[in-house]
């Protein structure tokens, strides 16, 4: 027996392994119960009582010694891989990609910039509104077809709660809340029940803004738009302002700008006309300033606002407004360097 265990001493200091498969396979080959050292312990069983003290402590000896060395096998593997065989460890490591702002994003806070710079404040207000602040305040008539179940998102069908169609609804809880002088401006999200397609979205993005105080005029209005178009667009860009028609201003607007991309000389951008509409304006309506109690007789204001998304086609040619949503990598990528 002394013999067999000396064979598996010289067996075992011979071992070698490719993979910690081979390991495992060696720990089941001698260390398992059904081991080569396992098969000598019942074998033990047998041996005169004058040498079971010899051949035990030559058995366990052998028992340590197998267990060592397949230990020192495995230890060997967890280094190997801990250690990523053929990294160069003096090579720079991996930049983290960062993120950037969204397109809308930007445009927004460059809007905001602009007239923050002509004293105007940021206002928000709630997206689910009620019927006065989206409509009756603005001296919307019961009858406009801006009430319509087919422009308006109603709350469960309660024709008194609904989501804002436009942030106008901030402008009345600013009147409501507090006296002239008010400049403020007011970014947020919107909603209309409207066919989805590359030029209209059911969810979308406006800035509106309001100036009210003592003699505030027409002029005023022109100027501060020229101002917001020739910071935005630059300093060569010329406005026009076309007779409209909204509910909550008197007299009324609709603003274009002179097309950047051809300089005015017309393109399939502008259709060719050399301008692009880009806002709603007007002085605010007198019935408008009573309803949130602002004496209409001692002070005046205007209004205007805009689609974000409308002004980010523009400065970025983007053509399908739906990429504003998908979140596609892809298009968001080619704003890395718009912070």
């Amino acid at each position: 027996m002394l013999n067999k265990i000396k064979e598996l001493q010289n067996e075992i200091a011979a071992i070698k392994a490719a993979s910690k498969e081979d390991v495992e396979a060696l720990r089941i080959k001698y260390l398992s119960k059904k081991g080569q050292i396992g098969l000598l312990f019942d074998e033990f069983k047998t041996v005169a009582a004058d040498q079971k003290k010899e051949m035990g402590a030559a058995i366990n000896e052998l028992k340590n010694y197998a267990l060592e060395t397949i230990n020192g096998l495995k230890e060997n593997f967890s280094e190997q891989h801990s250690s990523s065989e053929g990294l160069d460890l003096t090579l720079p490591g991996e930049s983290q990609k960062l993120g950037t702002r969204h397109p809308l994003a930007v445009v927004r806070n460059e809007i905001i910039d602009i007239f923050s710079r002509l004293g105007f404040v940021v206002s928000e207000g709630p997206e689910i509104e009620d019927d006065w602040h989206v409509f009756s305040a603005l001296n919307f008539p019961p009858e406009h077809p801006a009430r319509d179940m087919q422009d308006t998102f109603f709350i469960e069908k309660d024709p008194d709660v609904l989501l804002r169609t436009h942030t106008s609804s901030v402008q009345v809880r600013v009147m409501e809340k507090s006296q002239p002088p008010i400049r403020a401006i007011f970014p947020g999200r919107v909603f209309r029940n409207e066919a989805i397609s590359a030029r209209a979205h059911c969810v979308f993005h406006q800035i509106e803004g309001l100036y009210v105080d003592e003699n505030v005029s027409f002029a005023d209005l022109k100027q501060t738009l020229l101002f917001f178009a020739r910071e935005f667009f630059g300093e060569k860009t010329e406005i026009r302002l076309r007779p409209s028609y909204f509910p909550f201003t008197e007299p009324s607007a609709e603003m274009d700008v002179s097309c950047s991309i051809c300089g005015g000389k017309g393109c399939n951008v502008c259709k060719y006309t050399g301008w692009l509409e880009i806002m709603g304006c007007g002085m605010v309506d007198p019935n408008v300033l009573d309803l949130c109690k602002i004496d209409s007789k001692k002070y005046t204001g205007f209004a205007f606002g805009m689609g974000i998304e409308r002004i980010t086609m523009l400065k970025y040619g983007v053509k399908d407004l739906r990429l504003y949503f998908e979140n596609d990598v892809r298009f968001l990528n080619q704003f890395q360097s718009a912070y």
